[in-house]
């Protein structure tokens, strides 16, 4: 890793086999990534590297990343990937939303439907909520008895380690915003007449279960954050400073995925263009 997305990661990673104690981590501190100034300069260059990265993936088709973000609503999930992804083609990319499961997807296993939608090889998958939604909601809302949410951690280890086996990189980003920043943010979709279709009824019932989530958020990180798919917790207040601390992690990890131009059977020598 370049020394300063190495200080980024080493900050926020999830070390395997450690819980991490969420209201202690301030969801506004980002003073160690430097002046804001900086930040944002070394953000636009990050974007554009990634695009171009992005393209050195393709060109090589052995490899893909996926990133999976998870967060509380308001987090800025979608401002995430707008933001980080904003120079990205999205020939080489796909994005997917996870929702409430449908009634053919609850027919098979909780993994059926988050494989199917992974990354083929040259590409960048991002997930908008992930399979860790049933281990989160699913552990909050009761919808699963415990002994079944107690094994789908050990089965989404090892479905993450088949990925990785199979040349998929993750990156898995906890976009942690306060209950303060969420409020102000949920009470602008009501205030501001464009942002009305945001808002949904159901949110304020997750926002009175806070602490659950939480707690099931710090039993997710801890049982999950592994050498192969380690979890990255971002503080998620300063919507400039989470796209930042994303988009340095994302170029860095393409950076140093090995990627490869194929070699052609043929010299540009070889031909002359009239």
């Amino acid at each position: 890793m370049s020394k300063a997305a190495a200080k980024i990661a080493a900050r926020i990673r999830v070390k395997p086999g450690t819980k991490p104690a969420l209201k202690k981590i301030n969801q506004r501190d980002v003073d160690f990534l430097g002046a804001e100034k900086d930040v944002r300069a070394a953000f636009d260059e990050d974007v554009v590297a990634i695009d171009k990265l992005q393209d050195h993936m393709f060109s090589d088709g052995t490899k893909s990343l996926l990133v999976i973000l998870q967060g509380m609503d308001t987090s800025g999930k979608d401002g995430t990937i707008r933001g980080v992804f904003s120079k990205t083609s999205p020939l080489g990319m796909s994005v997917h939303g996870f929702k409430k499961p449908s009634e053919l997807e609850l027919a098979h296993d909780f993994l059926w439907r988050v494989h199917a939608e992974c990354p083929r090889h040259g590409s960048i998958g991002i997930f908008n909520r992930s399979h860790y939604e049933d281990v989160l909601v699913g552990k909050v809302r009761k919808l699963a008895p415990k002994d079944v949410i107690e094994q789908r951690y050990e089965q989404i280890n090892n479905f993450e380690k088949l990925l990785v086996q199979s040349d998929t990189t993750i990156l898995k980003f906890m976009l942690h915003i306060s209950k303060k920043a969420q409020g102000e943010r949920l009470q602008e979709r009501l205030d501001d007449p464009t942002k009305n279709w945001k808002f949904n009824p159901s949110d304020l019932e997750d926002r009175g279960l806070w602490d659950d989530y939480q707690a099931a958020y710090e039993v997710a990180l801890a049982r999950c954050s592994t050498d192969h798919a380690p979890w990255y917790v971002v503080p998620a207040d300063r919507k400039w400073a989470r796209n930042a601390i994303i988009a340095a992690i994302v170029r860095d990890t393409l950076e140093n995925m090995g990627l490869k131009y194929p070699k052609m059977p043929w010299k540009p020598s070889d031909f002359k263009i009239d």
